[in-house]
């Protein structure tokens, strides 16, 4: 009864297909491919347990005035047991264009709208003042810095820049701290229709160790990609993805080790990607990001 201990954890939500939608951890990556973007994804971790966290996201940005600028909307609903975060940001981003790469800086801001509803669980006390109906919105803001090439890309981004807390049973809950994201993609060309992209991802927020994402994709023909995954190589995963014209269709399936606490559930992810070139400055060509 003496003896107290301390836990800290990541709050952001998973993303396990970054690569198809970089915009979800840094706005540096709005309108950078020069394109209109579309993208809605699914992830649900621990498919089989109760109460497991779920994640739906759907953003959309383009490049604009003649591709100096890229602006757009990102939507993200995150749940987990009784408590379920909704977070509406507006994104901006800046370039620079040098001969062989393009430097962005992005910024973000928006609401993030919280809500934690005892309705959900079954508590023994039902006149605990540990769960009450909480819904409370708070002021968010995000920024970003990407360089990106045709076979290199480069982000460092902290989406979340100002902690919130909320106040549930006269007890301060914190709800969001500030995560720094740096990630790392490279395409080696093989041959004229099989390229090889590893790449990376590190995050890290305060009180937690950092954690790192570990990819190798092969794509053929520009068309079909495989892959395989770890997240800190205790949890492992494989992707397929397809890209049949304009649209790209990705599932990965996520399989815990014994290290983690979900060791015996799996974890799905699902995306879909529209990329059109609707203005007449907007490149025609296939980015391999």
């Amino acid at each position: 009864m003496l003896l107290f201990l301390t836990t800290q954890a990541q709050q952001d939500p998973l993303y396990s297909q970054y690569l198809n939608n970089p915009v979800l951890l840094n706005p540096a990556y709005t309108g950078i491919n020069n394109k209109l973007n579309a993208v809605a994804g699914y992830r649900t971790q621990w498919a089989g347990f109760e109460g497991n966290p779920t994640m739906i996201n759907f953003s959309s940005h383009m490049s604009m005035v003649q591709n100096k600028v890229g602006a757009g909307i990102m939507v993200v609903q995150d749940k987990i047991g009784d408590t379920k975060n909704t977070e509406i940001n507006a994104m901006y981003s800046y370039k620079l264009d040098f001969k062989d790469y393009t430097v962005s800086f992005g910024l973000l801001t928006g609401m993030m709208i919280f809500r934690n509803d005892p309705g959900q669980v079954n508590p023994l006390d039902q006149n605990d003042p540990s769960f009450q109906y909480v819904k409370e919105s708070k002021f968010n803001f995000g920024t970003g810095i990407m360089l990106k090439s045709e076979r290199l890309m480069l982000g460092l981004s902290v989406p979340h820049l100002i902690p919130s807390t909320l106040d549930q049973g006269g007890q301060q809950m914190n709800v969001y701290n500030q995560h720094l994201y740096l990630l790392g993609a490279y395409v080696f060309n093989l041959s004229e229709y099989v390229r090889v992209k590893p790449s990376v991802l590190l995050r890290t927020t305060k009180g937690s160790p950092v954690s790192a994402d570990f990819n190798f994709n092969l794509n053929l023909e520009h068309r079909y990609t495989i892959g395989v995954l770890t997240r800190n190589f205790n949890t492992f995963g494989a992707l397929v993805q397809m890209d049949i014209k304009d649209y790209r269709l990705g599932y990965v399936f996520e399989v815990p080790s014994e290290k983690s606490l979900g060791a015996r559930f799996p974890s799905h992810e699902i995306s879909l990607t529209l990329l059109l070139s609707p203005l007449i400055y907007h490149s025609r060509s296939i980015s391999n990001f």
